[in-house]
């Protein structure tokens, strides 16, 4: 029997603010564990949410962006659960009111071709705090600073065909929150997490299987291999003779499966009502029309530009525009050296070889955009080969300065070949520094040379007064 998969993602986007959500405590990662949850986190009794207006602004401006509605008018609810990291006993989020609704975000695929997959709603919630199992002998230890950070949970259609979309989705989706600005995206530290709900049917069948949802999953390569798992797990199963189960799963990298964690909850289950310490929220026209004018170039928009002003292909304008860091240091090197293929070939090879080497991000590039578009420029007048340019590149990431200073202190630079002009006697210039000696004895002929090199040039003159001008 031949199979389909079909995935839908749930993206948790930690917004970048200053403070939580409903209170104005710290969100700065990495401080000591506890001391960044306030009586507000913590719901104790007499104290009262506010909501954060930036977290407002930064959902609004995500909706924008994704071609959304957003609902003038929306309100928080009540998620009740108990878990040891959720000192509430609730989560304050959104149900039936979300603040963006229906929307679409276009990703491009391998094969260069355009897909795209709808966004069923956007909701503000905070997130949970953090369980520790690591340091605590068999115990676990509670981290409650998180508790309060404002998430944008993301929720796509069930469009994906497989793991490969999954991934390309997260990756725009990623890409298009730190184009904005309202999250940094890193995965590392948990600001950028993915839920992926995988089941399968028989090709052609229209009625969806029993889904499975993969929680928490913290790298893109992780998610790959998750639903990759998952896809053939639930194969395995049904053929044979059993059936999915839904339920919460995690995915364990250093085995590469994933295990069960619980069983899978229904909305009803969660007992959701309007949060009654929060007022409803009212969105504006006008503040929609202001947040508007302040979207930036678009992922999107930036790589369909660089596809037609740089002629390049679908694929490359797209790694290239997978961070705004990226793509405008492409530009300056582009600008600099004014051959759009030559500084792709290089941001692309070279220097995204040097940057996965030393884990590093484009911002800590040990070359500059300048200092790269200074060396292409040497490459394209022939001042050095570039064979003579990956010696150059990586003085240069060694600090050694910029490409013309190198080139000069190392006597890079390469002469070359050029016909010997009318009223110019020397012979052809060697290729080589060190052939400049040779090349100096040989543009200066001995005497019984001079009259066959003189009788030699008076024939090529002659020949060349014979053929007219077309």
């Amino acid at each position: 029997m031949q199979w389909e998969t079909v995935i839908g993602l749930e993206i948790h986007a930690q917004l970048a603010t200053n403070t939580k959500i409903f209170s104005g405590s710290d969100t700065t990662f990495g401080a000591e564990p506890n001391t960044q949850a306030s009586l507000i986190d913590l719901a104790m009794p007499g104290t009262l949410p506010v909501l954060n207006q930036e977290a407002v602004r930064m959902a609004c401006m995500f909706g924008l962006a994704v071609d959304a509605h957003i609902a003038e008018h929306n309100i928080f609810a009540r998620k009740n659960y108990f878990y040891p990291d959720l000192p509430k006993g609730y989560q304050t989020s959104q149900m039936d009111d979300p603040i963006v609704g229906l929307g679409h975000m276009d990703i491009a695929l391998e094969d260069g071709s355009i897909k795209r997959v709808g966004i069923t709603r956007a909701h503000l919630e905070e997130d949970a705090g953090k369980s520790l199992h690591e340091d605590f002998s068999g115990m676990t230890g509670i981290d409650l600073n998180r508790a309060g950070t404002p998430l944008l949970e993301i929720v796509s259609e069930p469009e994906l065909s497989n793991a490969k979309e999954a991934v390309a989705y997260a990756k725009a989706i990623h890409t298009l929150v730190r184009y904005l600005n309202i999250c940094d995206g890193n995965m590392a530290e948990g600001s950028f997490r993915c839920d992926c709900n995988v089941s399968v049917r028989p090709k052609g069948q229209t009625e969806l299987g029993t889904r499975t949802e993969i929680k928490n999953v913290n790298s893109f390569r992780f998610i790959e291999r998750a639903i990759n798992h998952e896809i053939q797990r639930q194969i395995e199963l049904i053929e044979d003779g059993g059936t999915v189960t839904q339920e919460t799963r995690l995915y364990d990298p250093n085995k590469d499966e994933t295990r069960s964690m619980r069983s899978k909850e229904e909305a009803n289950d969660y007992r959701y009502f309007p949060c009654p310490d929060l007022l409803p929220v009212h969105i504006p026209r006008d503040m929609l029309d202001h947040l508007r004018t302040q979207l930036p170039e678009l992922p999107t928009q930036k790589r369909e530009r660089f596809e037609q002003d740089f002629g390049l292909s679908t694929y490359d304008a797209s790694v290239l525009c997978a961070s705004r860091e990226m793509a405008n240091y492409f530009e300056v090197v582009e600008k600099t050296c004014a051959d759009a293929k030559l500084a792709t070939n290089w941001v692309m090879g070279e220097l995204s070889s040097l940057l996965n080497k030393e884990n590093l991000d484009i911002t800590q590039s040990p070359v500059s955009a300048e200092q790269l578009g200074g060396m292409l420029v040497r490459i394209k007048d022939n001042t050095i080969s570039g064979k003579i340019a990956k010696m150059v590149f990586e003085a240069m990431a060694a600090g050694e300065g910029d490409a013309d200073q190198i080139i000069e202190q190392r006597g890079l630079k390469q002469v070359t070949d050029s016909m010997p002009s009318k009223s110019n006697s020397t012979a052809p210039a060697m290729k080589t520094s060190a052939g400049k000696c040779l090349a100096s004895l040989l543009a200066k002929p001995c005497a019984h040379q001079k009259a066959k090199l003189t009788r030699s040039r008076s024939m090529s003159y002659s020949s060349k007064s014979l053929i007219s001008n077309p």
